[in-house]
């Protein structure tokens, strides 16, 4: 009896000492790679890629193109009060984006057992990096916006200085007519640096929005075309449609207000609707060498979501909501409010609904 309690209390030590040696390995993460459990061929994902190729350039061309109908359909146009509402949905949709879909990508890379604990599983790099991206992002504003101010305002003093000089020059006859002139003169150049400086800060917001937007569409079309899970491919085809167009509006609308040159504005839509494609088209071309899970590429594209997860939140709600928000025309019309409101609570769940799939 007693040898049988023996017996069974020396397994029973061994087992609790086979499951402390077991614990670690069940509790820490593992550098693990996603296999794809469907038999494919780089001939049948490739013609998944082209399809996503085509359909992505044409949902964002689409989107980009829409607020620059506002010349022929005036619900479009930027002095309308419905275009308040459709840029609230847009910015809405930027929101979500950087919180919902990038910064979430960001931390999951950066936090990833492949790569080593120190110093990456000791600080948030992600949000540390968003952070920092944000303030730069105020930074650039700041000091481009108070560069072109400067640069304006000294214009406008060397045309007044020039103003002057044709007044004092004129017979003691005249001068009266000439002040009045003048005056009216003045008046019209102050309206039309008013003008002008709203130009110069539209202009400065869709050039800023446009690089955070470009630095997320290159990573997701790099992931998308890197991929050799079909599965994984159908999905981010449907779901970066819908995303590139609604950002694509989004942008459309900072571009129509900035008011570019058609040459300009064709230029920037372009170049937003080529970097997802090109990003799939680069993935493609590298697939064959990537490796997801490598420490370079978690760590690249870790930052690179970061950077543009911290502009886009900041270009969202300063350049974007607050802006309009706070717009004197907006604060004295209830049912504008009202309208902004709904559509900015529809293109943050409309987006934020996406993450489902992508």
């Amino acid at each position: 009896m007693s040898h049988q309690l023996r017996l069974i209390s020396n397994k029973t030590t061994n087992l609790l000492l086979l499951l402390f040696t077991l614990l670690p390995t069940m509790v820490a993460p593992e550098c693990t790679v996603d296999e794809d459990t469907t038999t494919t061929t780089s001939h049948e994902t490739l013609k998944y890629k082209i399809a996503a190729m085509l359909t992505i350039l044409f949902a964002g061309g689409i989107g980009v193109g829409i607020p620059q109908l506002g010349k022929k359909v005036e619900a479009l146009n930027p002095d309308n009060d419905i275009f308040f509402m459709i840029k609230a949905f847009a910015a809405g949709v930027i929101l979500a984006t950087g919180f919902i879909h990038i910064l979430p990508d960001a931390f999951q890379h950066l936090t990833s057992p492949c790569l080593p604990h120190d110093p990456w599983g000791k600080f948030p790099f992600a949000g540390f990096v968003a952070m920092t991206s944000a303030i730069g992002a105020l930074m650039v504003d700041t000091f481009a916006t108070s560069f072109y101010k400067k640069m304006h305002f000294n214009k406008q003093k060397a045309r007044q200085v020039v103003d002057v000089e044709s007044v004092t020059g004129a017979t003691i006859d005249d001068h009266t007519g000439h002040v009045h002139v003048h005056a009216h003169a003045t008046d019209g150049h102050a309206h039309g640096s008013i003008h002008e400086l709203e130009l110069i800060r539209h202009r400065i917001i869709s050039q800023v929005l446009e690089l955070g937007i470009i630095v997320h569409s290159v990573i997701i079309g790099l992931s998308l075309g890197a991929s050799q899970n079909i599965s994984t491919i159908k999905s981010l085809l449907a779901a970066l449609s819908f995303h590139q167009f609604f950002e694509g509006m989004g942008l459309g609308g900072c571009i129509s207000q900035a008011k570019y040159k058609s040459v300009s504005t064709a230029m920037m839509a372009i170049f937003f609707s080529l970097t997802t494609p090109i990003g799939i088209a680069v993935g493609i071309g590298i697939s064959t060498i990537y490796k997801e899970n490598s420490a370079t590429s978690l760590i690249v594209e870790g930052i690179l979501n970061s950077c543009s997860a911290g502009i886009l939140v900041y270009m969202a709600l300063v350049d974007l909501l607050a802006a309009d928000f706070m717009n004197p025309r907006m604060q004295s019309n209830s049912r504008l409010q009202l309208g902004a409101n709904v559509s900015l609570l529809l293109g943050a769940g409309c987006m934020s609904f996406l993450a489902i799939w992508a």
